[in-house]
Parts: structure tokens; sequence; C-alpha cells
């Protein structure tokens, strides 16, 4: 219905002044209620695809999509929305684990942990998009490749990354996962999983779920006993490197490993 965005406006305004009669009241309620099926076939997000391709939808509509069915309360676009509302837009919703998720109204294991699955298949693609041979050489390196595994955890997460002579990753091991502020790291496993590994150096990664970047006291510790216990077995550390949404910050380039 070409006319329908226009009856719901003089409705909106009806409802302001208080001027709607009880019909009209409802017909207003039942109009933001809908379900899908009840839309016409340009506003459902699965025709909207199929007709006009998935660059045309929202993210509400995509996120509709993936979650199928809606509540007793709300349908599955009001669900989406509500998630998106909730946690502040696709971006920080991407960063929440399924148990977050489920504060919404309707959003039950199922779906909560089907987002989460897709979300991290998202990650891997950027990742696996940077091919099967990494070289590092820089923090830049490091970033774009480490970046979309870390910069959107809500928990702080360190890894060691295992290069050879030509820098190349051989691998990379999560030591520890912590809270949203601290995670526990214990040198010795750092250099047994570099030993293991046969790395020729290694590379120290972890992220700040706060979004600050800059290194504390106790990192620079670390980094330092680290450091030292891969000179004496031969494993150099090449850099640490903070992630923090956006930003970083490295070690060796602020002359913490120098």
């Amino acid at each position: 219905m070409r006319h329908s965005g226009v009856l719901l406006y003089k409705r909106q305004l009806k409802i302001q002044s208080n001027l709607m009669s009880d019909q009209e009241q409802f017909e207003a309620d039942h109009f933001f209620r809908r379900t899908v099926k009840e839309m016409n076939p340009d506003e459902q997000p699965r025709e909207k695809l199929m007709t006009y391709g998935s660059e045309s939808l929202s993210d509400a509509e995509l996120l509709a999509i993936l979650l199928r069915t809606g509540s007793k309360k709300m349908n599955v676009i009001q669900m989406a929305q509500a998630l998106l509302n909730h946690f502040d837009g696709l971006r920080y919703l991407a960063r929440k684990e399924w148990q977050d998720l489920k504060v919404i109204p309707g959003m039950g294991d199922v779906k909560s942990l089907m987002l989460e699955a897709v979300f991290e298949l998202s990650r891997r693609i950027q990742v696996a998009g940077l091919g099967e041979q990494v070289q590092i050489t820089s923090p830049e390196d490091a970033v774009a490749y480490f970046g979309p595994k870390l910069r959107d955890l809500t928990r702080e997460v360190f890894l060691v990354a295992f290069l050879n002579n030509a820098k190349i990753v051989m691998g990379h091991k999560k030591i520890s996962s912590g809270g949203a502020t601290a995670t526990i790291v214990d040198p010795a496993e750092v250099m047994r999983q570099a030993v293991m590994n046969e790395a020729n150096s290694i590379l120290l990664l972890h992220n700040h779920p706060s979004g600050q970047n800059k290194e504390s006291k106790a990192d620079i510790r670390l980094t330092r006993r680290i450091a030292e216990s891969g000179k004496l077995l031969g494993i150099p550390v090449d850099d640490h490197i903070i992630i923090a949404g956006d930003s970083y910050t490295s070690f060796r380039a602020k002359g913490h490993l120098n």
C-alpha cells in the first residue's frame, strides 16, 4: 500500500494530540505489532533480499532473517531492532557473547548461539582474506592479522604467535583469558609453547576491551620477563602489541623491548 506511510504519519499526529478513537488506536497498535507475514511483500526482509539484494536491507532486517521468528510481544524485526538499540549498534552487538544477548525477551539459547556463531564466522572471514601465509614485519602487519581476532572481545585475552626465520606466522596460541581488565600470564607457559611450536621468534598480543591502548606497568614487567626468558632459549620477542578497538600500542616502538 503506497499510502501506508501517509496514514501512519496522520495516526502519529493524532496519538500525540490524544485525538484517536478506540478503533483508530486499535488499528495503530496492530500496525506496529504486525507479524512479518502481515507486512506488504516489499516490506518483508526475505522478499526484499531476493528482489533488491542484501545491500537494500537495514541491519535490523538482516538480523531478522537470521533470527527467523519473533516473540509474542515483538515481531522478528522489532526483536532485531531491540538488540541493536540495547547494544548501541551492530559493531558492539557483535562483541557480545551469546549469554549477553538473552537480555532481550524472546532471545533464547538457539537464537543467541546462532548469532554468536555468525559473528565469529565474520571475524574468521576477515582473517582468511589475508591469505594462508602471513608475514609480520611491523606492528601494522600484526594488527591487520590479529585485530579481527581480538578487538571485539569483551574479556582480556593474551595470545602468543609463533614465527619462523622469514617472520611467517606458523600458528598462535591463547595463553590465558581473564576478565574485562586483566588476565594472568605465566612466562614459563609462553616459552614452553614457543619451544613446542619450534618458533624462531614470538609475537605477544593482548586486547584491552576498555578501548584504552595505554600499557600498564604490569604489562611492561611481564613483557620484559618473557623477553628475558626468550633470550636464554634463543627465542626473541619481536614485539608485544596491545589491541584496543581500532587503536593499538607497540611495546617495541615505545622502547620497552630495546
